[in-house]
């Protein structure tokens, strides 16, 4: 079953500029990530501020910073007890302002935007078919047009299509064609819309194609204004496909601090604070949760699944995370006000099959260790 997100009261979209420069100014209390010396800091430069301030103690996140120092080719490792930024780990050759290809945890970010273009007046909901936005494709001379027609924005979302997936083997052929969008929706149906899960980035393209087409807007220059703008973040490169249309689920760039900062936005519900003490919602209201909401029962991994976001018990504790190859991850662990960032080298890659498995194993030992 779908939830629709009812659009909360908009401001004209001829104005929408200028409430996220608005917004930007109010968000004064919004944390910077403080580097202040304190006792537990020592020799250790990549604690930042006070452990004994998040409750962890020194000798347990040293271990962790040591786990880390192992897993090669992980190159960096942040760690936030709510607002305030403890661990800030960075292997050689990374640096903090270098931002980094998130690879498909791109498509988590997409999740936020269509919230945010559902809230601005742009989208209807998840329920929403996706057949008006492709009629040159979807025009009904295919037997089964009409069924990909009513595939609506939860669907693609939930990577529950029905299309052929355009991923692993896949993949190469997918992104060597001149029209990604066409390809992935000229696929056969080898499961019925709102059916089992089919892992596929051509799906999670065609959110990014109806963000575009919806909002009239480079998708680039819309995330940095209604989403990262507010956040005080810049987006790096993001790619664009044959037909000018960004990846849809791939290829962003944002610094470790960058992706850390949008998981502290949904930690804590998607708001930020204003500096009279509002809660501003950068992320509509309630769309944390219909996000987080799962799904799919069980991927192809084994984990849960909700709009763009993936789910586990990771060592007891329930946690949310974005997931890119290579070893590109995003965990948000509400019980322990936690939100951690891994990335990893893309270039210098031991003979590692099973790299973001080690790393899933890495989250399992940190959620023993901080409980």
């Amino acid at each position: 079953m779908h939830t629709t997100l009812r659009p909360l009261s908009l401001p004209p979209r001829e104005s929408s500029r200028a409430v996220a420069l608005l917004i930007g100014a109010l968000l004064l209390l919004w944390p910077a990530h403080p580097v202040a010396q304190s006792p537990d800091r020592g020799s250790r430069p990549w604690l930042v501020g006070s452990a004994g301030a998040s409750g962890w103690s020194v000798s347990t996140l040293d271990s962790i910073v040591a786990r880390a120092d192992r897993l090669r080719p992980l190159s960096s490792l942040l760690m936030a007890h709510g607002d305030s930024l403890v661990v800030e780990w960075y292997a050689p050759g990374q640096a903090a302002d270098e931002p980094v290809n998130i690879k498909s945890a791109s498509k988590t970010i997409l999740s936020a935007l269509v919230g945010i273009a559902i809230r601005d007046g742009h989208l209807e909901g998840p329920e929403q078919p996706i057949g008006p936005f492709f009629p040159d494709i979807l025009d009904g001379t295919a037997p089964d047009d009409s069924l990909k027609r009513a595939i609506t924005l939860g669907d693609l979302m939930t990577m529950r299509a029905g299309l052929e997936s355009t991923s692993f083997g896949n993949y190469g052929l997918w992104v060597s064609t001149n029209n990604w969008v066409r390809d992935a929706l000229d696929r056969p149906l080898v499961g019925s819309p709102g059916g089992r899960m089919i892992y596929s980035t051509g799906t999670s393209h065609l959110v990014a194609a109806i963000l575009e087409k919806a909002t009239g807007r480079d998708l680039r220059g819309y995330a940095q204004e209604r989403l990262f703008d507010p956040l005080g973040l810049q987006i790096g490169a993001w790619q664009e496909d044959p037909n000018g249309y960004r990846f849809g689920g791939n290829n962003l760039a944002l610094t470790p601090r960058g992706l850390l900062r949008f998981g502290q936005l949904y930690l804590r519900g998607g708001w930020v604070t204003s500096e009279d003490g509002e809660r501003v919602h950068v992320i509509p209201d309630g769309w944390v949760g219909e996000s987080w909401n799962v799904r799919v029962l069980r991927s192809y991994r084994g984990f849960r699944y909700g709009y763009f976001w993936w789910f586990e018990e990771f060592g007891g504790e329930p946690t949310f995370f974005a997931w890119g190859y290579g070893g590109q991850m995003l965990f948000v662990v509400p019980s322990h006000d936690l939100v951690m960032v891994m990335t990893s080298s893309l270039t210098s890659r031991p003979d590692v099959s099973d790299h973001s498995g080690r790393l899933f194993r890495f989250c399992r030992q940190i959620n023993r260790m901080l409980g």
